[in-house]
């Protein structure tokens, strides 16, 4: 697995340039980087819910799990 290295960089970056011109590329970098934050925080919203999930979660023995949920105990 390697990386693109920085040829590859510099080779993307004038592609770039003589797609979408000097003035566009600012505008396109700045839309990248909001996209990625707020992909970010979302999989990180996802992540903080499935934690909080997993800490209120009480386990109960297969016998508590067979009585309607009314009659259940909670561990003490």
């Amino acid at each position: 697995m390697g990386g693109i290295g920085a040829s590859g960089i510099i080779l993307l970056v004038l592609i770039a340039l003589l797609l979408f011109g000097p003035n566009k590329l600012p505008e396109l970098g700045r839309a990248f980087g909001r996209t990625l934050r707020e992909f970010k925080k979302g999989a990180n919203d996802l992540l903080d819910d499935t934690k909080d999930r997993q800490a209120n979660r009480v386990d109960v023995s297969p016998e508590e799990a067979e009585k309607p949920k009314a009659e259940r105990r909670l561990p003490e």
